[in-house]
């Protein structure tokens, strides 16, 4: 990977001396200004600083169906997305309409069969589902793309609501309702809800209309802030931005998490992760609970993830997990497979001749291809996809991106500028997904790398790392790192990165890949590492780190996590 520039943030003065004056932590109060902060109650995990239902276009026209749909005794059908946003959004749908009396099941689409998304094929299956054929339909994380899909559930007598969070296409489906914060008109404050964030706020408005039409009383039915841990880890995993709103909601459910309050699955993929829920953070959710939901659907059957978060037996919850927990151990197998054999493939290019990357192995699993191009993205710094075959001659190609770069803008403009190049694409700023022709690839790939010049203005991209400064010397220490760790950091509103100068006073290789260090700053001594770097650093060392808390044989002490260093 190029080597990246050191910027430091800038904070503005007079918000800093704003949190200050509210009682927030001087640390705290700079770090939350050089992030947008300037009000301290935009930080309150409070549920009354949560934006009401009500704001979001058609929550409660969609709410008022639901109630009909549960007083009729409509069957309805959950049909979810194949990640831990789908999988989290169909927990919270199915345990909530349940909760409230509807008939409810689900249906999960499978990666390798019927594509993502409410697809005819998936329509053809909800048709025969084991529960009966639904009256209605209620997607979660998926549905506004899926134009044919809504058409033919209605041919086929289906009734369909859409949730979800994703950006339209030109034509929305032709659904009941549509609840989605990015949809054209709705003027839903926060964008960047989770798909899960979007049916929770459903089933608020939906137990709201219950309360209207007396089947509860005022503040009666199903105490739903119950789920926020689900809505907490689908927000996370998801890598949507942390604003104001989606903090707060994983804050809450972090807070739930660390009493002890959480669905049985979910403690039992705290357990086979080896991690505390006493603890928790959101780095838990995104890099040790998230990924064995994920797995299965990059591997196997995205049901086995949901069964887990919905079941309420706690020996099936666990039997459950080990399973997903032995699934990721072979997707990570896989994926270093995968990554070891693009990155043997990328050694002959010229990266200075091209602004993005495009790799494709005839042997590779479509289900890890994502995976594989965030490694090669975080390494080559491009906007880089990955394609594996998908059958019928035709490849699934999915796609991760850079700050300077819109990854599904880009593939919009290919698909302008190459009418009938890209079958099908779909997704956000910093990933997107696609299918092609095989035999298309060779025409792909320079029109892919031309769209990114087009759109950026850029043959090549220089990788920033955005520090907060010198930490002072008196907040180097165990408490402020529990302080730090507490918080909800994530996409949006990353964790707290120092840059500072040090004496390296030793230095040694751990498991072969990692450098354990003594540095020294002033009089103070710390113990730090530095993981997947292996080469002897120079003397005197200008650092980025973060700050953690490091358990060992009972002792609890400050270390220092480096995310790059370069000679001073």
């Amino acid at each position: 990977m190029p080597s990246p520039r050191l910027v430091a943030r800038s904070a503005r003065p007079d918000a800093a001396q704003a949190l200050l004056r509210a009682g927030v932590h001087p640390l705290l109060a700079r770090l939350w200004a050089a992030r947008g902060v300037a009000d301290a109650s935009t930080l309150q995990a409070d549920w009354r600083a949560m934006l009401p239902p009500n704001q979001l276009t058609q929550c409660e026209q969609a709410a008022s169906l639901l109630a009909d749909a549960i007083e009729r005794r409509a069957r309805m059908l959950v049909v979810a997305d194949y990640d831990c946003d789908g999988a989290t959004a169909c927990a919270v749908a199915v345990r909530a309409l349940r909760a409230m009396g509807a008939v409810v099941d689900y249906l999960v689409p499978n990666r390798f069969e019927t594509g993502y998304g409410l697809s005819p094929a998936v329509v053809d299956l909800a048709t025969v589902h084991p529960s009966g054929k639904p009256d209605l339909i209620v997607t979660v994380d998926n549905g506004i793309a899926s134009v044919d899909g809504v058409a033919a559930a209605r041919q086929a007598g289906i009734e369909v609501l859409v949730t979800d969070h994703h950006l339209p296409g030109d034509v929305l489906p032709d659904a009941l309702a549509i609840v989605n914060p990015n949809q054209p008109g709705c003027g839903f404050p926060s964008k960047n809800l989770a798909g899960v964030g979007v049916i929770f706020y459903l089933m608020l408005g939906l137990r709201a209309e219950l309360r209207r039409r007396g089947v509860y009383a005022a503040d009666g039915g199903p105490r739903l802030n119950a789920l926020v841990d689900l809505v907490a880890l689908g927000t996370v995993a998801d890598v949507v931005r942390l604003d104001a709103n989606n903090r707060l909601l994983v804050a809450q459910g972090l807070a739930r998490m660390r009493n002890g309050w959480m669905q049985v699955g979910l403690r039992a993929l705290f357990a086979v992760a080896a991690r505390e829920p006493r603890h928790a953070t959101a780095f838990d959710l995104g890099f040790a609970v998230g990924p064995r939901i994920n797995a299965a659907g990059r591997l196997a059957d995205m049901s086995l993830g949901i069964r887990c978060l919905i079941t309420d037996d706690e020996a099936e919850a666990l039997e459950l997990a080990r399973q997903l927990d032995a699934i990721n151990r072979e997707r990570r197998d896989i994926e270093t497979t995968m990554r070891e054999q693009a990155l043997a493939a990328c050694e002959s290019i010229d990266a200075q001749a091209r602004a993005s990357l495009c790799v494709y192995d005839a042997g590779w699993h479509q289900g890890v291809v994502g995976l594989v191009a965030s490694r090669l993205k975080e390494k080559f710094w491009c906007p880089t996809l990955a394609f594996a075959p998908a059958g019928d001659g035709e490849l699934r190609g999915s796609g991760r991106s850079i700050p300077d770069v819109h990854l599904r803008d880009v593939l919009d403009l290919v698909a302008k500028r190459h009418p009938n190049l890209i079958p099908k694409f779909g997704g956000h700023a910093m990933a997107a997904g696609l299918t092609l022709a095989e035999a298309d690839l060779p025409v792909f790939m320079p029109a892919f790398d031309a769209a990114v010049r087009e759109l950026s203005g850029r043959d090549r991209f220089e990788p920033l790392l955005e520090t907060d400064g010198s930490l002072e010397s008196g907040y180097a220490n165990v408490d402020v790192a529990h302080m730090l760790n507490r918080e909800v950091w994530g996409s949006g509103f990353p964790a707290p990165v120092f840059a500072d100068v040090f004496t390296v006073r030793h230095q040694r290789l751990v498991g072969q890949k990692h450098m354990k260090l003594a540095l020294e700053r002033g009089h103070q001594r710390f113990d730090a590492i530095w993981f997947g770097h292996a080469d002897p650093l120079p003397d005197t060392i200008h650092a980025a780190y973060r700050l953690e808390s490091n358990t060992w044989n009972g002792m609890i002490s400050v270390q220092l996590v480096l995310e790059h260093a370069e000679a001073a």
